[in-house]
């Protein structure tokens, strides 16, 4: 198998479209579908099933993904390695979700468009489960998680911080000034939310359960905190996301205590060789993620 192929296999099964990841190998899209056949054919194999605008990985796919991304791995740090070259190079994609991504990440990837410009950062916004496959599956070099749980099957993972919760109004709601809230004071309020799979958003719903609220759903964290400072409802989003907010009293912090804690984590695939570029991205999440969290 040339490497070549292996690199345009991976980057197709990374992003699921020959049409994106022609454009992100900067190649023709003619070119990696050639390429895609030549690999297939001499494998014996379909790697791909094309289903109209769409395709998926077959179960060929599946297996052969985590032993691509290992041969261009090992390809990257050996070519490092003949040449001597100091600086950190090769892709590292990412699966996080959007809180993580717009408020907790940021410094990390400052960090490395501007001191590491070789690493090149692919990020992919999923929710936990999805990250969670995705590692697995070795689609995903690394996967920021936030969730209650600390344990993944098949994944390593890290705590990097306590993730704290604030359920917000806008100044004028009615529970604003009501001390001492229980879950069924909330239960005639209008609940605002991101989508469903969100871990804050689910947890909270289950804990509601019994109240039966009804959700109107914003999709984003900027959209939900609009909505809230609109008056249209209350929301339990992460404190981080809402710093500024809560500071210039666009937003009220409620007095209610979320009965669930929620951690930010980073984790990869068990048994995963990180290579030296991967291993730099992971101890400067360690310590940037950890400096933020103490900070704020």
């Amino acid at each position: 198998m040339e490497l070549r192929l292996l690199v345009t296999f991976e980057k197709v099964a990374t992003v699921l479209s020959f049409t994106r990841a022609a454009a992100e190998l900067t190649y023709a899209q003619s070119s990696v579908t050639s390429q895609i056949r030549a690999l297939e054919s001499s494998l014996g194999v379909d790697l791909f099933e094309r289903l109209g605008s769409r395709i998926r990985l077959t179960e060929a796919g599946e297996r052969l993904l985590p032993y691509a991304r290992r041969m261009i791995d090992l390809a990257e740090e050996a070519q490092a390695a003949v040449t001597g070259a100091d600086e950190p190079a090769g892709t590292i994609t990412v699966g996080t979700m959007e809180s993580l991504t717009s408020y907790r990440l940021p410094p990390l990837l400052e960090l490395f468009h501007h001191r590491y410009p070789k690493v090149r950062l692919s990020l992919r916004p999923t929710l936990g489960d999805e990250t969670r496959r995705a590692l697995r599956r070795g689609v995903y070099d690394i996967g920021f998680l936030m969730e209650p749980e600390t344990e993944h099957t098949g994944l390593e993972s890290e705590v990097l911080a306590v993730e704290p919760l604030v359920l917000l109004a806008a100044p004028g709601h009615p529970l604003a000034a009501r001390p001492g809230l229980t879950a069924a004071d909330l239960a005639s309020a209008q609940l605002v939310g991101t989508e469903p799979g969100c871990p804050y958003r689910d947890l909270f719903e289950r804990e509601l359960k019994h109240w039966a609220p009804a959700f109107m759903e914003f999709g984003t964290i900027e959209a939900t905190k609009r909505g809230v400072a609109g008056g249209l409802g209350i929301a339990l989003l992460p404190r981080v996301a809402v710093c500024a907010e809560l500071a210039s009293g666009a937003l009220v912090a409620l007095d209610w205590e979320p009965p669930f804690t929620l951690f930010t984590q980073i984790a990869w695939r068990r048994e995963k060789r990180l290579p030296s570029h991967l291993r730099l991205f992971v101890d400067q999440a360690r310590r940037l993620v950890r400096e933020d969290a103490r900070e704020a």
